[in-house]
């Protein structure tokens, strides 16, 4: 009987032990005293506006069952157009009876763009704004058990909110990870801490740590915080300490200043060494939070005349402008994934990214920082080339600042609130060098640039109030007047060339700009960038590192890496120059036999959406030669888990949106469930391949029992009918970057563009040749020209237009007499794709040739 009894007993304890250990995984029981819990696996979706969605008895069985990071348009292959409009998310989430004391907080990484936030039936709050995170104090509105949360979510365009324009795509959804926070009543808050390092040097450093501390309890206290600064190898290097009485329901900032550090180990790009800072608060004896910030010991100067300084030494950065948009699944890009962006970017030697332009994952600024890159981390208030008006849509170009007044302190507030978010989630990383207020801001009308100007002198005192410890830049500021309105100037295009020695601490933001499709061409594609080495000059960045998805349709193929994130020739071309690696041998035509299969890696390291694979697949010879042969290739997930943004196969097919080139063609996989996945290679004709990965963590897949989620196919989107872009009479050609075979002092090419008829551009007298150019920064067709010379002047000259800037073709000619100063019109019978416009003028001989004005009309092509 004793023994049964005992057997029982034991029955018992592995009973309630496994329970205990089922329920910590499954619903995260709080063992710390700070628990950050991912919640992506598991929500249930919907596209549209569905009244009521927010009430914990809403039915949504029928809703499809998706994971984040998610968007509103997977399948997405950079289609020029993209669902607009609402979409709902529900997540069932428990609470166990240990967190009945504790403060819950629902923490959004991002989630573009408006956000409304329901915690079983009740709203808890809204968040306007597409690129920063947020958190939310949930603790009243949870219940111990089941609980609901609820996203309402727009992208729709507003003229009051940031950005009202850009060449990008502003795809919807909950495309970043999100977490439930769990805290003590008294805890650090959200981002809550400031780390800097004051008085640094070689020889020593000491540390600043400025802390918010928020008591949520009904009662005043006395609380210690303890601050441990640990070195790159894990020992603690410094400890200061401080003690105060908090009152309840209040923040109190601790202001620490360790004492001498010796000689520590400096960050840079070379060396990215990582501190950390380990804040412990303590009551009593008792820990009740523990907050650790990861921050490195570097300083920085930006001089007008000598260039950018790092840790007292000249430095001279090479880096490119990178989006975050991958092929499949557009802006839900997991964790991994931009590992691998940050690291191509460092692969191929350079050492810089100016994150265009907007701020991108705090994962994003992690990799940075551990992989050694310089960060020009920049605000979402942009502009591009377009209608300069109010278009109540994203696909017409509305201009950077509101029209409206009634639009305009709503407009103001939401960059400033996002400029808040930015440096606060982003202020502790030693790679980020620079704040951004901008790109491209004058792309706006006339009438708003005065309060332009005077907005980015408010944004760059706010900037300086956020964070003393770095210069506020102006970005894409070479039109307008705002280059010297910032502490460093970006210059994008032809201000490279525009802007020389030009007195104030500079970069070349944007150079390059190269249509191609992989493989490309060979070479770097400087553009406007000049070869000789300023001294005043800091640093440039190609345009861009990645190709990406924009209404303005190939101009979107810019990257040296293509949208698959396979590299094109020029990243070759770059990882040649900088790291003197050779290119691989080019692929050739031959007969195809087989193909080959890789990963990046073979494990998924969890089952939260953060980790992923590539997967790239060669077409190859019988004697496993790579070929430049494209035929059609199918990826098929065989048994067990995992997911392609096309669901649980993908075609690739040549010159198709899902592409096939060079021989080659890669995606992106992930899995939200345990177990192995063998995903096959397959081509009519050729012998398959195949590979196993592993994806780690629970729950495990069972085969013919779990459920995956379901995509629709992929389909071109369309836009409906009365929201398609307007034929509407606009001058494409402003501000755009312009060319010339030679200027005057004072007559510069960039001012035949400008809109303003006091101006010239004038060519040398004795210039053998004599024409202007503008590139027009997309596709268009071409209506109509105007332009305006000077009276007197001969308007002998021929218009030509190109795509790629090589190949040219004559569309008007012109040979009168310009008696009086007034516009010729010249309608344009062409449908000649158009990138780049140039006139010529043939019988300025012996003189200048001149352009008052020109203004270009044409229809965006997608």
């Amino acid at each position: 009987m004793n023994v049964i009894i005992r057997m029982r007993a034991l029955l018992l304890l592995l009973f309630i032990h496994s329970s205990v250990f089922l329920y910590s995984q499954n619903d995260q029981a709080f063992t710390e005293p700070r628990e950050r819990i991912n919640i992506n696996r598991e929500w249930k979706f919907k596209l549209g506006d569905h009244p009521g969605a927010e009430a914990t008895s809403y039915d949504d069985k029928a809703w499809s069952t998706i994971n984040l990071p998610h968007n509103f348009s997977i399948p997405y292959f950079r289609s020029p157009h993209w669902y607009t409009g609402y979409g709902w998310y529900r997540k069932y989430f428990n609470v166990p009876a240990q967190w009945k004391s504790k403060r819950i907080f629902v923490e959004f990484e991002g989630a573009f763009r408006v956000a409304q936030i329901y915690v079983n039936g009740h709203l808890v709050g809204i968040h306007k704004g597409g690129y920063t995170g947020f958190s939310l104090d949930i603790t009243d509105w949870v219940q111990t058990g089941r609980n609901v949360l609820a996203v309402r979510l727009n992208n729709d365009w507003s003229p009051r909110l940031a950005p009202r324009n850009g060449d990008f795509n502003f795809t919807g959804g909950i495309y970043r990870d999100v977490y439930l926070v769990v805290t003590n009543q008294v805890h650090v808050t959200w981002y809550g801490t400031f780390v800097t390092t004051p008085n640094l040097s070689r020889k020593s450093g000491i540390v600043n740590i400025k802390t918010e501390i928020r008591n949520d309890s009904n009662k005043t206290g006395y609380y210690t915080l303890t601050t441990d600064i640990v070195n790159p190898c894990g020992k603690i290097v410094s400890t200061v300490s401080s003690s105060v009485i908090i009152p309840d329901d209040s923040t109190i900032a601790f202001d620490q200043t360790t004492t001498s550090i010796k000689a520590p180990k400096l960050w840079s790009p070379q060396h990215p060494f990582m501190y950390k800072a380990v804040s412990i608060i303590l009551e009593g004896k008792d820990t009740i939070d523990k907050y650790i910030t990861p921050f490195g010991f570097r300083w920085i100067k930006w001089t007008a005349d000598k260039g950018f300084f790092l840790n007292g030494k000249h430095y001279y950065f090479r880096g490119a402008d990178v989006h975050q948009d991958h092929a499949g699944w557009a802006s839900a890009v997991t964790d991994a994934g931009i590992l691998r962006d940050v690291r191509m970017i460092k692969d191929c030697g350079m050492d810089f990214i100016r994150g265009s332009h907007y701020a991108h994952s705090p994962s994003f600024s992690d990799d940075c920082d551990t992989l050694g890159i310089l960060l020009w981390e920049e605000n979402d208030f942009w502009g591009s080339g377009g209608t300069q008006q109010e278009t109540g849509n994203w696909y017409d170009g509305a201009g950077a600042y509101p029209m409206n007044a009634q639009d305009q302190p709503y407009f103001e507030e939401s960059v400033k609130n996002d400029l808040r978010d930015m440096i606060r989630i982003h202020r502790n990383h030693p790679s980020i060098i620079v704040w951004s207020m901008c790109n491209e801001p004058f792309f706006t009308d006339a009438s708003t640039m005065p309060r332009v100007r005077q907005f980015l002198k408010e944004l760059v005192q706010l900037s300086h109030k956020l964070d003393p410890t770095r210069p506020a830049a102006i970005g894409g500021c070479q039109r307008g007047n705002i280059d010297k309105i910032g502490d460093v100037a970006g210059y994008n295009g032809d201000g490279a060339r525009l802007f020389i020695n030009p007195g104030i601490p500079n970069v070349v933001t944007e150079y390059g700009s190269t249509i191609a499709k992989r493989p490309g061409q060979y070479a770097p594609g400087w553009g406007d960038l000049q070869q000789k080495k300023f001294s005043w000059r800091s640093g440039q960045a190609i345009w861009c590192g990645f190709d990406y998805g924009t209404r303005a349709g190939d101009f979107g193929m810019m990257g040296m890496i293509d949208y698959f994130r396979l590299p094109k020739n020029i990243w070759y071309w770059y990882r040649n120059k900088y790291r003197h690696i050779p290119p691989p041998p080019p692929a050739i035509q031959g007969i195809p036999a087989k193909l080959k299969l890789t990963a990046d890696k073979t494990t998924i390291s969890n089952t939260n959406g953060t980790d992923d694979v590539q997967l790239i697949v060669s077409v190859l010879d019988k004697n496993g030669k790579q070929l430049s042969n494209s035929p059609d290739v199918t990826l098929q997930i065989v048994s067990g888990p995992g997911e392609f943004p096309t669901g649980n196969s993908i075609t690739f097919k040549h010159n198709s949106d899902i592409d096939i080139r060079d021989g080659k063609a890669a995606i992106e996989f992930r899995s939200y469930y345990g177990g192995q996945s063998i995903i096959r290679a397959m081509s009519p004709g050729l012998q398959s391949d195949s590979v196993m990965i592993e994806t780690k963590g629970s729950p495990r897949y069972i085969e013919g029992v779990t459920q995956k989620t379901v995509y629709p196919p992929y389909v071109r989107y369309t836009l409906k009918k009365e929201s398609a872009n307007k034929d509407q009479k606009v001058d494409i050609a402003f501000q755009k970057p312009t060319l010339a075979s030679s200027e005057m002092p004072g007559k510069l090419a960039s001012q035949a563009n400008d809109k303003d008829t006091t101006t010239i551009w004038q060519s040398e007298a004795n210039a053998p040749v004599k024409w202007w150019q503008v590139d027009l920064e997309n596709l268009y067709t071409i209506s109509e020209i105007k332009l305006l010379l000077p009276p007197g002047e001969s308007e002998a000259y021929t218009i030509e237009v190109s795509k790629d800037n090589q190949h040219w073709t004559t569309i008007a000619t012109q040979n009168v007499m310009n008696k009086n100063a007034r516009y010729c019109n010249c309608d344009v019978d062409s449908k000649v794709v158009v990138r780049f416009l140039k006139i010529t003028f043939t019988d300025s001989i012996n003189r200048p040739a001149s352009i008052k004005e020109i203004m270009v009309y044409g229809t965006p092509v997608n």
